[in-house]
């Protein structure tokens, strides 16, 4: 366990399920220049760790993540000093999608802004039923420019530039028939509902999720006939897998697999 001064606590359990905590519940989990860093190396570590098998992110204290510092931001207006921070923003979220593993967003109170934007990144999300989102930089003279990358991901075009225009909140049942979460929670059936999803998970082979994360978004980035192509050869080379063929076997054995 991390210490209490980390701004990123880590915890890894015995299944290798990875809990990493933003913790700046005085500012509500604000992802300064800090945050971002501490965040990005705690990625970097569970992609090393041939062990893990999911990741699970929440926030401390009573909000998931309010978006970015802003009175970071704004000590500092320089185009430089912008261009380099949501450069930083952006490499973090990159390392979200390319982590091996599916990342769950365990998100309660606030999701707002660069917070929104980062439930969204994460594959999986599960929200306390009192959980609220919004990317609210418009409400600022501040269009939300890169938590639109993510939400136009997630969300019809239509309902994420609403979302974008007017900066207003929706909550956890809103979003999740947006598409930005898959789960809703009462807010004493979170951990619980989070664990449900966890267990699902890595009860099934790992080299087929970290096959399957892949490819699922190159594909989305590409036409039609190259994601095919691309599904295709992914498809082959994981049934070459030991996990595949026993499980292939294990249907036909009408057994359940030896994994």
């Amino acid at each position: 366990m991390s210490s209490d001064q980390d701004l990123v606590l880590a915890q890894t359990d015995a299944r290798g399920v990875v809990t990493l905590t933003l913790n700046r519940p005085s500012a509500f989990n604000a992802l300064s220049e800090a945050m971002l860093a501490a965040l990005q190396q705690a990625l970097e570590r569970v992609a090393a760790d041939p062990q893990a098998r999911v990741v699970v992110l929440a926030g401390a204290g009573k909000a998931f993540c309010a978006g970015h510092d802003l009175k970071e931001m704004r000590a500092e207006p320089s185009l430089a000093y912008y261009q380099r921070l949501f450069g930083q923003c952006a490499q973090v979220m990159l390392a979200i999608q390319k982590l091996p593993v599916p990342v769950i967003a365990r998100v309660h109170g606030i999701a707002t802004a660069a917070g929104c934007q980062l439930v969204a990144m994460c594959d999986l999300a599960v929200a306390s039923s009192d959980s609220r989102f919004a990317v609210s930089g418009i409400n600022v003279g501040l269009f939300c420019s890169t938590p639109s990358v993510a939400l136009s991901r997630n969300l019809s075009r239509k309902a994420a530039f609403e979302m974008l225009v007017t900066g207003d909140f929706v909550g956890a049942e809103e979003a999740r028939a947006k598409g930005l979460v898959n789960r809703v929670a009462a807010p004493e059936q979170l951990d619980a509902e989070v664990e449900r999803l966890v267990a699902s998970i890595v009860a099934k082979p790992q080299a087929a999720i970290a096959t399957g994360k892949g490819l699922f978004y190159r594909q989305l980035e590409k036409g039609i006939a190259g994601a095919y192509d691309d599904a295709g050869q992914a498809m082959a080379c994981n049934m070459m897998e030991p996990s595949a063929l026993e499980g292939v076997q294990a249907f036909i054995d009408k057994r359940k697999p030896n994994w």
